[in-house]
């Protein structure tokens, strides 16, 4: 596993306490400080994307044994554990992406901006970086995908946490804001509730249009059909005889609106 020159070094697994079996071995080899990154909100219709990194100390606290994937720990334990991460990490920041950026660049391009973002914010620098899922390029550390990360390391563990209490108190204080959604209950996700509200009062501020179901209530064509029509038209392959949803869009424009950012 490792070079000729001995880096990095080899990581020896062995048994630890709770989830802090690969943040260990790594510290041995000599890669920690270990920080953790992970997302809530990237499947709800509406509302944010909120993203943490963590940064655990090495020392397993008992106050903190009872991390786990933030959606397996009820919402009480959840409340709970959010000010003692707080309190004994060794460092945390908190990203939030708003819905009109999410329709901007994508769902998964926020995403990974949002934990480049998260982990730059950290005032901390991690010798290695877990992250949640699937590989982040442009973070400034040594970092592994974790296919279940929540539930298999700490510092992914309690990053989720940080994400998901940040959120779901968001959400609530949205439903102030947007009487009538529930968004207080089922956080922004597809319930029937929330599907039969979005049908009743029409799309708010909050939804994401880049999603079906909430482009299909608010009239909008399908993001796919946009955006063939964008890229034909930049590419000079549509008619001068645009539809005027397209007139910003035509070849010689000096500004792409609309459709380029309905990807």
């Amino acid at each position: 596993m490792g070079h000729s020159n001995g880096w990095p070094p080899r990581v020896v697994m062995r048994k630890a306490s709770g989830l802090r079996t690969l943040e260990a071995a790594l510290i041995r080899s000599g890669l920690g400080p270990v920080a953790g990154v992970d997302e809530a909100g990237r499947g709800p219709c509406a509302g944010p994307l909120v993203v943490a990194a963590c940064l655990l100390a090495p020392k397993a606290y008992d106050k903190l044994a009872g991390l786990d994937d933030s959606k397996k720990l009820t919402e009480p334990v959840r409340e709970e554990l959010f000010p003692v991460i707080q309190r004994l990490s060794l460092a945390y920041h908190v990203v939030v992406i708003p819905s009109w950026e999410i329709d901007s660049i994508g769902i998964h391009v926020a995403n990974i901006e949002g934990m480049r973002r998260a982990v730059a914010g950290l005032g901390h620098s991690p010798g290695y970086v877990l992250t949640d899922g699937f590989r982040v390029p442009g973070i400034p550390a040594p970092s592994l995908p974790v296919i279940g990360g929540d539930a298999a390391a700490a510092c992914i563990a309690a990053a989720s946490i940080l994400a998901k209490v940040t959120r779901d108190r968001m959400m609530v204080d949205l439903d102030q804001r947007y009487p009538g959604y529930g968004f207080a209950t089922h956080k922004g996700y597809n319930t029937p509730d929330h599907l039969a509200a979005l049908q009743r009062l029409g799309a708010s501020d909050e939804h994401r249009r880049s999603w079906r179901n909430v482009r299909e209530v608010a009239g909008l064509r399908p993001v796919a059909d946009v955006a063939e029509q964008a890229d034909a038209t930049l590419a000079g392959e549509v008619d001068e005889m645009l539809p005027a949803e397209f007139t910003d869009l035509r070849p010689d424009s000096r500004v792409a609106t609309g459709a380029t950012h309905a990807r």
